[in-house]
């Protein structure tokens, strides 16, 4: 029922043909594979009866998460006849592709959680682009580069490419500047070991042989190192996870993904205006003209289940869902300012959260501070004397959170202790007693969870009644991956840039990639025609809080290694920046592939979605959300007898194969 069909025949490549190929430098192909035969995608499972397409009944689906891959569930579901109602925590939909107005200087601006390139294998996520009919509000960048700190290593640049493997490889070793630093000696066992796993890829196979041990781990002895340094950091921090914490065989997933079983090359879309307005808005609009209801800033306070099944859920709407108690765990890494200026671990405070989610509790109190400030939601620190400073804007609060200083105009938010149990503590707003909360229930037939991880997490703790605990201890043992943080700068003035817009770079302590805005997406290009300014994006994949625990800390690297990276703009005058980071992606360290829930699970109508799902096929990134939910429509699909949306991939298996 669920197999991986392709229309590319195996091949093979014996150890002699590699030496051939690499370590002699061989110029003739490899028996048996035309250069010029491009493989097609793999087509994951296809029903072969001819079954209804549309309901025929009313049928009615809850999916919770409005990212990507709820997005993606709600919108199938949509069209197939299903009622559906999408409840979305935030007051934006998107997820980790949303967008949001800012204002500055008088000026509306759309910012984001960061640049996302769109490649041409994400063949699920691009075949709803072409459904929606919005193909144009996207552009190619033709090429992106590699850019190295190190002066060992030249920029490396990518291009499109129609070349499958191992075609793509002899291509990438002639391209490159740095082929002869690769390092790689095919005579060693190590080098040939290393090879033949990234080019062999086979799901369940890699999986067992190297989901247990971590990306550093592995690349500690004998590894190529040049390939390490050029490829292998640079793309494995590009998938959000940090290779000390990243399971190898997830990341072998990933370049089989992205290169090895790609035949489409490197090269990417961006769109031509937020993300928001480009992706977002066109599904919304999809899932609401067929009569759909999509709610945002909600909060889930209940979920009732009774034999096996979800019976119904119960919500909260708009300023009061924090009257639902939620768990954070405590941060270590948040340090307070002593009286000699330098940082320590005050015993009398103590933080909970991560990233923009931190809340401060002052021993022998029972009401915890959001250090989110209510301006435009940095985080402020704590400072010396007493009060907390908000390192974006300058506003100021008092201990208790009063304003005393704006831009900030409301208090931070305050929020009682319901419990403290080991190292979490369970928090619920500070009561207003002339308010009461409206509870919203609602029953359905389906229910899907599509947030993110933190999130599935928060709505099994909301879970009454009889659940397996099989399905709970899997949504427990999920981890979430080191934060990511995006500034985003705005100058009065334009400067030269030999590079793509969109370049990776390697070699600093926070910074993995820089985006210029203002040569890509049409708002920023305007602005800079008619201000002769730029706006530059810095991008931090994959952060240590320890080294990083504040936003401080972040803006004031960002800024430092804007300056190396781009000296003109010393020059310019900064007009604005403005700071997002945020700990919610999911991780996948060594051992963690076994225990991932999968689509379906034992309460026969509950379904999952999210890049946190255990995966049936190769994908990444906004494609591994995206087909996440169209898995997850068509398991409900499947159990109502419709026919189920042919999904695709790149070639499921590598050549090299043992």
């Amino acid at each position: 029922m669920t197999k991986v069909s392709t229309s590319s025949e195996p091949y093979t490549l014996s150890r002699r043909a590699l030496l051939q190929l690499f370590g002699v430098g061989a110029t003739t192909g490899i028996l048996g594979y035309s250069r010029f035969s491009k493989p097609k995608p793999s087509v994951f499972y296809q029903d072969t009866l001819s079954l209804p397409s549309v309901l025929s009944q009313q049928k009615s689906v809850v999916v919770v998460g409005g990212g990507l891959a709820g997005l993606a569930c709600a919108y199938e579901l949509s069209q197939r006849g299903f009622t559906v109602t999408l409840l979305e925590k935030s007051p934006q939909l998107g997820g980790k592709i949303a967008s949001w107005q800012i204002e500055i200087a008088g000026e509306t601006f759309n910012m984001e959680h960061g640049f996302h390139g769109f490649f041409p294998q994400y063949y699920n996520l691009n075949s709803l682009v072409t459904e929606l009919g919005i193909e144009e509000n996207f552009q190619s960048l033709n090429f992106y580069s590699v850019v190295y700190r190190s002066h060992k290593y030249k920029p490396e640049v990518f291009r499109p490419s129609h070349s499958a493997f191992p075609w793509n490889i002899v291509d990438l070793a002639i391209a490159s500047p740095n082929r002869f630093q690769w390092g790689i000696n095919l005579v060693k066992l190590k080098h040939l070991e290393v090879f033949q796993a990234i080019g062999g890829f086979e799901r369940e196979k890699n999986y067992r042989r190297f989901d247990s041990i971590s990306v550093a781990e592995w690349v500690k002895e004998e590894f190529p190192r040049g390939l390490y340094d050029l490829y292998f950091l640079p793309f494995a921090k590009s998938s959000l996870n940090a290779p000390d914490a990243m399971s190898v065989a997830e990341l072998l997933q990933f370049f089989h993904f992205y290169f090895f079983g790609n035949p489409e090359g490197l090269a990417f879309n961006g769109t031509k205006d937020d993300m928001g307005t480009s992706l977002v808005q066109p599904l919304v609009k999809a899932i609401q003209s067929k009569g759909n209801k999509i709610i945002t800033e909600t909060t889930i306070s209940e979920i009732r289940a009774a034999q096996g099944k979800i019976s119904s859920l119960s919500y909260i709407v708009g300023s009061h869902a924090n009257n639902v108690p939620f768990w954070v765990k405590q941060n270590c890494d948040v340090e307070t300012p002593s009286s000699n200026g330098e940082t320590s671990h005050d015993s009398s405070i103590q933080y909970f959260g991560a990233a923009d989610e931190v809340f401060a509790l002052k021993s022998g109190t029972d009401e915890a501070v959001s250090l989110k400030c209510t301006h435009q939601g940095c985080t402020v620190k704590i400072a010396e004397d007493g009060n907390f400073h908000c390192p974006c804007h300058g506003a100021v609060f008092a201990s208790d959170g009063k304003v005393l200083k704006g831009p900030a105009k409301q208090a931070l938010s305050r929020y009682q202790v319901v419990r403290h149990q080991d190292n979490n503590l369970q928090l619920v707003a500070a009561r207003n007693k002339t308010v009461s909360p409206k509870t919203i229930e609602i029953a359905a037939d389906y229910y899907v969870f599509a947030t993110d991880t933190p999130g599935v997490q928060q709505l099994f703790k909301q879970v009454k009644g009889d659940v397996d605990g099989g399905v709970r201890s899997q949504i427990e043992n999920l981890s979430v991956a080191d934060p990511f943080a995006v500034c985003r700068f705005w100058f009065d003035r334009d400067f030269e840039w030999e590079h793509s817009n969109f370049t990776s770079l390697s070699g600093y302590q926070l910074t993995d990639s820089i985006t210029l805005y203002h040569r890509i997406q049409e708002q920023f290009i305007e602005w800079a025609k008619r201000t002769g300014g730029s706006v530059v994006e810095l991008h931090a994949y994959c952060y240590k809080e320890k080294q990083f625990p504040t936003q401080e800390a972040l803006l004031t690297t960002f800024e430092r290694e804007l300056y190396a990276i781009v000296p003109e703009l010393k020059q310019a005058k900064m007009l604005h920046r403005e700071l997002v980071n945020q700990k919610n992606f999911s991780g996948y360290p060594p051992n963690s592939y076994a225990k991932r829930p999968e689509t379906s699970t034992s309460i026969s109508n509950l379904i999952f979605a999210g890049d946190w799902v255990k995966m049936p096929f190769p994908c990444g990134l906004m494609e591994r959300a995206v087909s996440s939910g169209l898995l997850a429509a068509n398991e409900i699909l499947y159990q109502e007898g419709l026919q189920r949306r042919i999904l695709l991939t790149v070639n499921p298996e590598g050549l090299l194969q043992i």
